[in-house]
């Protein structure tokens, strides 16, 4: 079965993919322009710069960014630059959307929009993908950034979602773990109860295309010894492509503890809408900004 062990090998499929147009919300960040800049000398992107223009030309001098070939749209106002930058895409004029120095929500508030939002399915979802020293291949973390207390439909489409970023980059049946304090299900624990319940969806084929099993706690799922230990058979456990989350306090925390206390490097984006969308943390470091711009262009 085809796995996928390092980001280098997305950033290998996006530069099969040939250069995509990349808008850009509130582009005046310095790590996001300089992951800009390694994307352009990568030949796997051409930005649409959104946002106050000279607060974009004073954080592209820091970052040693030539703006001579990018076009640069004034927006002065951050709403109106993330509108401006969805318009870009249902316009054709961009292929792909990025976030800039601008808060998950306004960019979401645009991306929802009922008369030119970008809305596909009925969900969108967070999608993190990491590379650690600790772990056999890539994992993704679902939903760290948008689903603050997802109900049980919401998770079937977070899964259903992942399951589709994986599939579109040659996976066919990525292994899923629901995760849960606790490998039993307790009815007062509510991720339990609907990790057994998406496993037993997967079982019926509801949910086709992957292989899930929950509920699974973290140690079990990324860990073939911990499921010996607890003497649990499980074709999921210690090789989980996708962890999904109980709530984004969960999830959240656990993308921000392998980034800076885990040694790993991530890739995130948003699935759902009709495009990719690129959706990091303003925190995160400008190598990570690249690799998910890489990630987008994969899946463009």
């Amino acid at each position: 079965m085809m796995t996928i062990k390092t980001l280098g090998t997305i950033v290998d499929i996006a530069g099969q993919k040939g250069k995509k147009r990349i808008a850009v919300a509130v582009a005046q960040d310095e790590d996001v322009l300089v992951a800009l800049k390694s994307a352009m000398k990568a030949g796997i992107c051409q930005p649409i710069l959104v946002g106050d223009k000279d607060d974009i030309r004073r954080a592209a001098e820091t970052a040693l960014f030539d703006l001579s070939t990018v076009e640069i749209i004034h927006e002065s106002d951050r709403q109106s630059a993330c509108e401006t930058s969805v318009k870009l895409i249902r316009g054709g004029q961009a292929d792909i959307l990025m976030k800039g120095l601008v808060s998950t929500g306004i960019l979401v508030k645009s991306l929802l929009d009922k008369e030119f939002g970008l809305v596909k399915g009925s969900l969108l979802s967070h999608l993190a993908f990491f590379e650690t020293p600790n772990y056999h291949k890539l994992l993704c973390i679902t939903d760290a950034a948008l689903n603050i207390s997802p109900d049980f439909n919401d998770k079937v489409g977070i899964v259903r979602n992942a399951v589709d970023i994986y599939h579109r980059l040659g996976i066919d049946t990525p292994q899923v773990a629901i995760l849960a304090p606790v490998e039993t299900v307790n009815p007062k624990m509510e991720a339990t109860v609907h990790g057994a319940m998406l496993t037993q969806m997967q079982r019926r084929n509801q949910i086709e295309g992957c292989l899930i099993d929950g509920p699974l706690a973290l140690d079990v799922a990324v860990s073939y010894d911990a499921a010996r230990h607890k003497g649990l058979i499980s074709a999921v456990a210690g090789d989980a492509d996708i962890l999904v989350t109980p709530d984004l306090n969960s999830g959240n925390m656990l993308y921000k503890s392998l980034n800076f206390l885990g040694g790993a490097v991530a890739a995130a984006i948003v699935a759902g809408a009709s495009v990719p969308v690129v959706l990091t943390s303003r925190a995160d470091q400008d190598k990570s900004k690249f690799l998910s711009i890489a990630l987008s262009v994969a899946l463009a």
